[in-house]
């Protein structure tokens, strides 16, 4: 299961993880968030033990979402070493989400 990130583990969770780190930002009244929501948890199945999936409720969470300048959802960013490597906006194929994170694996 993708876990859950919020401002209070952000630092933690992410900004520190020795793993590449995948951040779905998201709210419950998205649909596009709804049809990535199902993909996001694949990829946390898929990449156990390599990568670091989760996901940020933008709605309860919104330090990260502003410290990041989220302005669309869903956006999903790809962490490595706490510095932002690659971003996605919208709703896109789950192949396109992969092909992000390989390289940073």
């Amino acid at each position: 299961m993708a876990l859950e990130i919020t401002d209070a583990n952000f630092e933690e969770v992410v900004l520190k993880s020795d793993k590449a780190v995948v951040v779905d930002f998201w709210a419950e009244w998205c649909g596009p968030c709804r049809m990535l929501g199902p993909i996001i948890e694949e990829m946390s199945h898929d990449y156990e033990g390599k990568a670091v999936i989760g996901k940020v409720n933008v709605d309860l969470n919104p330090g990260v979402a502003a410290k990041f300048g989220i302005r669309n959802i869903p956006t999903v960013l790809f962490i490595k070493n706490g510095e932002v490597v690659d971003k996605v906006v919208g709703a896109v194929p789950k192949a396109q989400l992969v092909s992000k994170l390989d390289p940073q694996l």
